[in-house]
């Protein structure tokens, strides 16, 4: 009895708040997003807000098991939970029910059960224990098996396909980083974006070449670019090494040269060949390369049309026009926070992105804080997701990121997003109540 008891008063109480306030202000703005005259209350199994208050329900009670259950044995059983998971990827693209073109869905009564979003808590922990065995992610099979067991589930979303729940995948990045992957690797990644989005955008474009009629299109203009850039390196290089350091350079130039012309062209057989039509029309609208504002533009400019007509102070709750008479699209899941601007205005969108950044930033926290380098290295993984999911679903919103359908956390209507950032937070917390009798 006194191990649970010490393990009860080392619960995490500023989390479990901070849970608890996101969990209840979500059911209100799904309410308000979704309200019906003919359904006023709020446990109305026929609209969402009543089926979201059975979600809450069954998600306390996992929440609650998982405090329960010793950290240990999230330790141990890892690697059984992400084969399941997997097992379970699979079997929906077997037996799964298709929902707007995605086959990523197992249909239980007037319910749906959404696999993928599972595959944020069972990667989390397979990850966790693998990184945990190791002193650093230093050598290269460690990376290729931190890669593969991140990657796994990744391919088997995106043949549903659903592009928005693969991306959260990326945030492992960070906890990569943080266990040693080298920061050249992120530099990388963050060139790699910085060239795609330049090569989408010079896509269509073209220069005219001086002193002749010939044109060049953007993507050979962009060659030309990072050339030059190569061939001022080149300079760079001549005049600033010494003799017996300049042939590795040379040779990093060459590579990155023909690295880049080569990534180049990836992208544009991937933009081409990989992605959906209307995946690739959202990321044009969202570069500016199309205008679409009755199409593939309006959710995004009714969202921000909806946030911008809350003012500093918003309308007041339930008095949203844009979102009562529902010309925001999909405003209870993937744009509920239109609704949190409209109604709340700039001071509740603010505290609402507060009240997540402040989420984010205890979990933080709560690693540094450990002991165990698996608690630790969990941590940063259930850190990572939400902050992610944070950036895009509010980005998207407002026009800086494109429409791929991540949730809001606690706030986007949906069972398995809300059970499994339940699950997530709740293996933490439990975790965490240990430290002080873990020693590895």
């Amino acid at each position: 009895m006194r191990g649970r008891e010490n393990v009860a008063a080392n619960l995490d109480r500023p989390i479990l708040i901070i849970y608890l306030l996101l969990m209840f202000m979500g059911w209100a703005n799904i309410y308000s997003a979704a309200y019906d005259l003919d359904h006023p209350s709020i446990f109305d199994q026929g609209k969402e807000y009543g089926k979201q208050a059975v979600w809450m329900g069954i998600s306390l009670v996992i929440g609650g098991c998982m405090l329960l259950i010793r950290g240990e044995v999230f330790r141990d059983s890892a690697y059984a939970v992400y084969g399941f998971v997997l097992l379970l990827l699979l079997a929906v693209l077997l037996f799964g029910k298709e929902v707007n073109g995605a086959k990523a869905w197992f249909s239980i009564g007037g319910f749906g059960i959404q696999p993928a979003e599972f595959a944020k808590f069972a990667t989390a922990l397979a990850l966790t224990r693998y990184l945990s065995g190791l002193k650093a992610l230093v050598d290269t099979r460690s990376r290729v098996i931190s890669t593969a067991i991140i990657l796994a589930p990744v391919t088997l979303i995106m043949l549903q396909p659903d592009t928005g729940t693969s991306l959260v995948s990326g945030a492992f990045i960070l906890v990569l980083y943080r266990e040693g992957l080298s920061g050249n690797v992120l530099l990388l990644a963050i060139l790699a974006a910085v060239l795609s989005v330049l090569s989408l955008i010079l896509k269509e474009s073209s220069f005219d070449l001086p002193f002749t009629d010939a044109t060049l299109s953007g993507q050979y203009f962009l060659l030309g670019l990072i050339a030059v850039f190569g061939l001022l390196a080149w300079w760079g290089v001549r005049n600033l090494v010494v003799k017996r350091e300049r042939g590795r350079f040379y040779g990093l130039i060459i590579v990155g040269f023909i690295s880049s012309a080569v990534f180049i062209g990836s992208v544009d057989y991937a933009f081409n060949k990989v992605l959906a039509k209307h995946q690739q029309d959202r990321i044009l609208v969202m570069l500016g390369q199309m205008e679409d504002p009755q199409g593939l533009g309006y959710n995004v400019k009714q969202s921000q049309t909806a946030i911008g007509s809350g003012g500093f102070a918003g309308k007041g709750y339930l008095e949203g026009t844009l979102t009562k008479f529902k010309y925001v699209p999909m405003q209870s899941t993937d744009f509920i926070f239109c609704t949190v601007g409209e109604e709340w205005g700039f001071l509740g969108s603010a505290f609402v992105v507060i009240l997540l950044t402040a989420l984010v930033l205890r979990i933080i926290q709560i690693s540094d804080r450990q002991r165990s380098r698996f608690t630790r290295i969990y941590a940063y993984c259930v850190a990572s997701i939400f902050f992610l999911h944070l950036m895009i679903n509010v980005g998207m919103t407002i026009g800086l990121a494109p429409v791929i359908g991540i949730p809001l956390p606690f706030f986007s209507y949906g069972g398995s997003s809300m059970i499994s950032f339940t699950i997530l937070l709740g293996i933490l917390v439990r975790l965490d109540a240990e430290r002080l009798s873990q020693l590895r």
